[in-house]
């Protein structure tokens, strides 16, 4: 090795070990933390069930061109990819959960459901 790359490998050590001591990092002791199963931590099933989730009924999908996409006005059909008799997804959170028949309810509409998915 020459004297030159000796030296630069001896300034790049010092580099690292000054930074090494400028950024010590020592372990504290923390806390304990407590159990929180308990009723007072107000937490479980019955404070969870109040959590509110976004509820999707999906009735077929299609794919179109951003061409397509653009010609699209009022008047305009989609077809989707199912038949009118298939039931509808019901998804929570994005996940399908069940699936049911589409309905009206008074005015507007609704889902009777058929089938709820396990897990």
């Amino acid at each position: 090795m020459s004297d030159e790359t000796t030296e630069e490998t001896t300034d790049v050590e010092q580099a690292i070990d000054a930074a090494t001591d400028a950024v010590r990092v020592q372990a504290e002791g923390l806390p304990e933390l407590e159990d929180s199963h308990t009723e007072s931590a107000g937490m479980g099933l019955p404070h969870l069930l109040n959590v509110p989730v976004q509820v999707t009924v999906e009735v077929g999908r299609t794919r179109l061109s951003l061409a397509e996409l653009v010609k699209l006005g009022p008047g305009s059909l989609i077809e989707l990819d199912r038949e009118a008799h298939e039931p509808a997804d019901i998804l929570v959170n994005g996940k399908v959960v069940a699936r049911g028949e589409v309905v009206t309810i008074d005015k507007t509409y609704g889902v009777r459901i058929t089938s709820v998915y396990q897990n």
